[in-house]
C-alpha cells in the first residue's frame, strides 16, 4: 500500500505544504466549474477563476509556462463568457447553446493554428523546447484554447474539445509530478463526457419545442 501510494504522491515530498494545498483547493474549485458547466450554471465562472488564479501562480512557481498561458488565458476567458452567458439576446432570453456555425469553425481553426505558433515561439525563447514535453503542451494549450472559447460563446462542441485535452492531460501532468492535477483531469474526463450528453439533451429538447 505503501508502495502505490509513494507512486502516486511521493513527488510532493519535496514540495511547500502551502503550494500542495493551493493545488489541492485549485483542483476543488476547477471540478466544481466544471460541474456547473455540465448543469448549464452560471457559476462555472467565478469558480473557474478562482481556479485559474491559483493555477496561475503555480505553474509560475513550478515553471510550466505553457500552462501558465492556459490558466492566464481560461482567466481572460471566463471574464468573456461571464459575460456572453449573462447577455440578453432579447428582452427575454440568454445566450442559448447553439452549434457552431461555419464561420465559427473558421474563427476555432484560426485559434488553434495561432495558439502552437504562440507557444512555440514562447518556449523557444525561455529555451524550453527540450522534450517531447513541449510538444505535448503546446497541443493541449491549442485544444484548451479553442475549447474554452467555443464554452465561452456556448457551443456545443466545446466538450469534445475538453474530452481530448483531457484525456492528453491525464498521463501528462502524472508524468509532470502534479498527482492531484493528473486525478482532476480524470474527473474533468468524466464530467465533460456527461456535459456534452446533457448539452445535446437540452439543445435537441429545445429544438423539438422550436
Amino acid at each position: 500500500m505503501s508502495q502505490i501510494f509513494d507512486f502516486l504522491f511521493g513527488q510532493y515530498s519535496g514540495y511547500p505544504t502551502i503550494q500542495i494545498w493551493l493545488e489541492i483547493i485549485a483542483v476543488i474549485f476547477g471540478g466544481l466549474s466544471v460541474w456547473f458547466s455540465k448543469r448549464n450554471s452560471i457559476l462555472v465562472y467565478p469558480t473557474g477563476i478562482i481556479s485559474t488564479l491559483i493555477f496561475v501562480y503555480l505553474c509560475l512557481q513550478w515553471d510550466l509556462l505553457g500552462d501558465m498561458m492556459i490558466n492566464g488565458y481560461y482567466f481572460a476567458m471566463s471574464i468573456y463568457g461571464w459575460y456572453i452567458w449573462t447577455r440578453k439576446v432579447d428582452e427575454t432570453h440568454f445566450t442559448p447553446i447553439t452549434r457552431t456555425t461555419k464561420k465559427e469553425k473558421q474563427y476555432s481553426i484560426f485559434i488553434g493554428i495561432a495558439t502552437l505558433i504562440f507557444v512555440y515561439v514562447v518556449y523557444k525563447s525561455f529555451g524550453k523546447w527540450t522534450s517531447w514535453v513541449a510538444y505535448a503542451d503546446t497541443i493541449t494549450t491549442a485544444i484548451f484554447f479553442v475549447g474554452m472559447w467555443l464554452m465561452a460563446r456556448r457551443k456545443i462542441e466545446n466538450w469534445i474539445f475538453w474530452i481530448v485535452g483531457d484525456l492528453i492531460s491525464i498521463p501528462l501532468y502524472f508524468y509532470k509530478g502534479y498527482t492531484f492535477t493528473s486525478l482532476q483531469y480524470l474527473i474533468f474526463t468524466i464530467i465533460a463526457i456527461y456535459g456534452y450528453l446533457a448539452w445535446k439533451k437540452h439543445l435537441d429538447n429545445n429544438q423539438v419545442t422550436a
